[in-house]
């Protein structure tokens, strides 16, 4: 097995040493980080659509497999506010079974992605894309978390966000005084806990506090046990999702966009936990371990998974040091719910809706996303387009026109530096005019050179053919100087075909020059060389013009040729 893909765990006992003092740090961070999973777990699959008690499942398995497998010192894993709108849209037009193919499907192009190491890729993904659709993403959390906020009894609420909103404004005059009360003490202790104590998150404790005073004050207002009934507390038996050729088909988009989620997710916070420890996380190994945590929730009837950065962030901040912290974190979660399972169900709606609505103003980055407006115009509509279409179109259409979007505007930058110039444009400006008249008596009218730069590929190829069909006359011999061009594609080799085909049928002699070895490379393996003839492939523009002047007659090389570089320079 190659080192990007052994996980971490693993390296850590074959490499380190591990002592009872780092375990210690490990075992308080991991109870802490438990505690905490079981409301946000609880809360990310409410506010998803799923049941509560398939959050926890899906904390246990994919956070045990993560910590097993992953390729990070210290990874928790579980559900997160990312998944949320997919959930809920999967869920409400497919049901379960719709989204557990989902699941799998995205846990399986993540494992092929870590093996292929194309989970690189992942890291391309334009900001402005991530940006836009995280805002958005975090709008939409926000506003589905009024309702229970404020303690409204709406059935069946519209999917679009317009009509959605309309509605809770409708039946603003039915909120629960004492529901408003609660998410606002929730809220309270969220911002204002941290001032105080460093290591406990705010929101476990607003969650245990209000949960508490709901309790034996016997507030009124909803709490999970009114909505879904007692949870369950057992992990349910191993059991294979029904799957369908049908029901893959449909399921493809919703999977990629799932694993595109939780590999952004899975690496930005192994991006954090390695500024947070000084260390390096392994890419390949961290996607395998996510890929191979989702496959495994689906089989015990989970939801998507990924890393969490709050949850991973607190682990590291009260101690964690190694995967253990994250494999306690599993086993605390088991614990808690098998000893005092029974009180998680009194957790109050609104307390959970208030803690959601906290992460989803953390997740918008509304400061990041008003500085965006001061980068480049393509960049902002790049950005505002996924934003839209995340709030009012869904997540899938968003992520699939952004990065199309923000592909062809790069594309379309690339190639206006693709240049194609004949060396009489080079120097013809006023830097070369003392050089102007020796380099055109050194290169006669008979033979035309034409100079390319930046990469050739199809965006910049025809751009290529129209520059050389504007010759005025047949050259005896037409010169191509490639020394600037470090990569071409099988457009541009198509376009060099096309242009070889015309020199032979006007009887121009085609020679290409400044080959370097990636380019001569690509050449070769298409026969390009043997159907231009290896005899007219120069590894510099001096040799190919000297052998070309004596195919002119009367003309020889005066003196060797000065490149354009060089004139610069004086």
């Amino acid at each position: 097995m190659r080192r990007s893909l052994i996980p971490k765990l693993y390296s850590l006992f074959k490499e380190e040493k591990y002592s009872f003092s780092i375990f210690q740090k490990d075992l308080f961070a991991g109870i802490v980080v438990g505690i905490l999973s079981i409301p946000m777990s609880l809360a990310f699959a409410i506010a998803s659509g799923a049941r509560p008690e398939q959050g926890l499942f899906t904390a246990v398995i994919s956070g045990f497999i993560v910590g097993i497998f992953g390729g990070n010192r210290v990874q928790i894993a579980g559900p997160t506010g990312a998944f949320v709108l997919i959930i809920l849209v999967t869920i409400n037009q497919y049901g379960y079974e719709g989204l557990a193919v989902a699941t799998l499907l995205a846990g399986i192009f993540l494992i092929i992605m870590a093996i292929s190491r194309a989970g690189s890729l992942i890291k391309y993904i334009p900001y402005p894309v991530v940006i836009g659709f995280t805002s958005g993403l975090a709008l939409i959390i926000f506003i589905n978390q009024i309702p229970d906020f404020l303690g409204i009894q709406i059935e069946n609420l519209p999917k679009e966000l317009l009509p959605r909103t309309a509605l809770i404004l409708s039946n603003l005059s039915s909120l629960n005084v004492y529901s408003l009360l609660i998410g606002m003490s929730s809220i309270f202790i969220v911002i204002l806990w941290p001032k105080f104590v460093k290591n406990i998150p705010g929101s476990l404790i607003a969650i245990i506090t209000t949960t508490i005073l709901a309790f034996f004050l016997y507030i009124p207002v909803d709490v999970i046990k009114d909505r879904f009934g007692e949870i369950q507390k057992i992990i349910p038996s191993f059991q294979f999702p029904k799957i369908s050729w049908q029901l893959i088909t449909q399921m493809i988009p919703s999977s990629i966009a799932i694993a595109l989620l939780a590999g952004m997710e899975a690496l930005l916070s192994s991006i954090v936990a390695d500024g947070m420890l000084s260390r390096r996380h392994r890419s390949d190994a961290e996607l395998f371990a996510q890929g191979l945590g989702n496959v495994f929730s689906v089989f015990f009837q989970g939801i998507p998974a990924t890393g969490t950065i709050a949850r991973t962030a607190t682990c590291i901040k009260t101690g964690g040091q190694t995967p253990i912290a994250a494999i306690v974190n599993v086993i605390t979660i088991i614990t808690v719910l098998l000893c005092i399972g029974k009180y998680v169900s009194y957790i109050p709606m609104a307390a959970l809706a208030a803690v959601i609505m906290v992460v989803a103003y953390n997740m918008s980055e509304w400061r990041v996303f008003a500085k965006l407006f001061l980068s480049p115009k393509k960049d902002i509509a790049v950005m505002l387009a996924t934003f839209f279409l995340t709030v009012f179109v869904d997540l899938i259409t968003a992520i699939e026109v952004g990065i199309i979007l923000a592909m062809f505007l790069f594309i379309s930058n690339v190639a206006k530096h693709s240049k194609t110039n004949s060396i009489k444009d080079i120097v013809n400006n006023p830097i070369d005019e003392k050089n102007k008249e020796t380099i055109l008596e050194t290169i006669p009218q008979e033979i035309e050179v034409f100079e390319l730069s930046g990469p050739l590929f199809f965006a910049a190829a025809e751009e290529f053919k129209i520059a050389l069909t504007r010759i005025n006359r047949i050259p005896k011999i037409l010169i191509l100087r490639l020394r600037f061009v470090n990569y071409i594609d099988a457009t541009a080799l198509r376009a060099l075909e096309d242009i070889l085909i015309k020199c032979k049928k006007d009887k121009t002699l085609f020679v290409l020059s400044g080959v370097n070895i990636e380019v001569k490379k690509v050449l070769e393996k298409t026969n390009f060389i043997n159907k231009i003839g290896k005899e007219n492939v120069y590894a510099n523009f001096d040799d190919a013009l000297k052998e070309c002047l004596k195919l002119i007659p009367d003309k020889t090389a005066k003196e060797p040729f000065v490149e354009a570089s060089e004139i610069n320079k004086e």
